[in-house]
């Protein structure tokens, strides 16, 4: 089977960007005209899309702007299980963007704690505010306009215009990325700019006339339920009959992973302060690791690894017992932070100045505070479970 469609398909492989790079084009970059429109390739998206695509997410069936760009948003590097109570909850706590525009910094972080990514959640209340300030609190439908704001590349942009007012545009997210690298048998990393211009390219060349809706949702599932990174389910895939990485036994190889690299690993101390029933926290700033979110107190590196716990906490009040508690690990998407906690019990409280970004939380408002997700469970657990309570 697989070698009548290696067959069918030998011409697809050598006008693919992987044919070309081969050949050593002596063009820089693929044009459009390279690209040519391929009605076949968008039908059969558009059939199985209707068919056995989803249709029943929350953000579906819907052509209010303002959900369908907090779902694009939420969705940008993270699994639809995770960002469906997320959605929930913050369509409940903020039903229309000027109620989003008009939240605190504070309760939109509080809302996104545990997402990740918390730059999106910075960028996503900016955008509200400039929907609401510059175009009357509703989002443009030229996708050009909706990239000028802030959090949305062209992708994002498209898939918004797209959803909410039928606009012919490109999406091109890694789900799209995958796919045509697999149909289209493109060896090279999609991460690279020529590669990535080139995709773009045959992105809009592959729109349809019409039912862009369908074809774009189509594009989104084919990646996220069939031609998942391990594992696709080719038998039940619409293009498998045109697909290059299918004929050749490939999909394993593509897309072609980003060349490794040893991840750099960093080192915290965090002091968990209490005293009665709150714990000292403070705002990290807007940008690095939960920019903009609460969390622990951190204590620089020392030469020779010794900390002076008197010294750090005097400007908070008088230590009466420290403890070590158990040391955990998080990995970001460049770094991993191993970091060593310390609970430290005060005698004595001294009033905090405002102006150097500490508060006392109260501990029973923990579950629902702005923190960052592995701070949060780490306070969770000291609070309920006895063992972690001794000093």
């Amino acid at each position: 089977m697989k070698r009548v469609v290696a067959e069918k398909i030998e011409d697809v492989v050598s006008e693919s960007p992987a044919g070309v790079s081969s050949r050593k084009s002596k063009k820089a970059a693929a044009s459009a005209d390279e690209f040519a429109a391929d009605t076949g390739f968008s039908r059969d998206v558009i059939d199985w899309q209707k068919q056995h695509g989803r249709h029943a997410l929350p953000w579906q069936n819907t052509r209010d702007a303002y959900r369908v760009w907090l779902s694009e948003i939420m969705l940008q590097q993270t699994q639809v299980a995770a960002v469906i109570p997320y959605y929930a909850r913050f369509l409940e706590s903020f039903p229309t963007i000027q109620s989003l525009a008009a939240a605190s910094s504070e309760q939109v972080m509080a809302h996104w704690s545990g997402l990740g990514y918390y730059s999106r959640a910075r960028n996503l209340h900016k955008c509200a505010q400039a929907v609401v300030a510059q175009h009357g609190g509703v989002f443009p439908a030229d996708p050009d306009l909706l990239e000028q704001l802030p959090g949305i590349g062209r992708s994002t942009a498209a898939a918004i215009s797209a959803f909410s007012y039928g606009t012919r545009a490109a999406i091109l997210d890694g789900n799209v990325k995958r796919v045509f690298a697999r149909v289209f048998g493109i060896d090279r990393f999609p991460g690279e700019k020529a590669v990535e211009n080139d995709m773009w390219l045959r992105a809009v060349a592959l729109l349809p006339e019409t039912g862009v809706e369908s074809y774009t949702q189509g594009l989104m599932d084919l990646g996220a339920t069939l031609c998942t990174r391990n594992r696709p389910a080719c038998n039940r895939c619409p293009l498998a009959h045109r697909c290059v990485a299918f004929a050749s036994g490939r999909t394993a190889e593509l897309p072609v992973r980003k060349p490794k690299k040893k991840v750099p690993e960093k080192h915290a101390t965090m002091l968990v302060i209490v005293n009665g029933d709150q714990v000292l926290l403070e705002q990290r700033p807007d940008s690095g690791i939960w920019g903009g979110l609460l969390s622990l107190p951190e204590v620089a590196p020392t030469d020779n690894d010794v900390i002076d716990f008197e010294r750090v906490v005097a400007p908070f009040g008088t230590t009466a017992s420290t403890a070590r508690l158990p040391a955990f690990s998080h990995v970001f998407t460049h770094f991993k932070l191993h970091v060593t906690p310390y609970r430290i019990d005060l005698s004595r409280r001294l009033q905090i100045a405002a102006q150097h970004n500490h508060a006392w939380y109260p501990v029973r408002a923990m579950a629902e505070a702005p923190l960052p997700a592995p701070v949060k469970k780490l306070l969770l657990a000291i609070f309920r479970e006895p063992d972690l309570l001794s000093q």
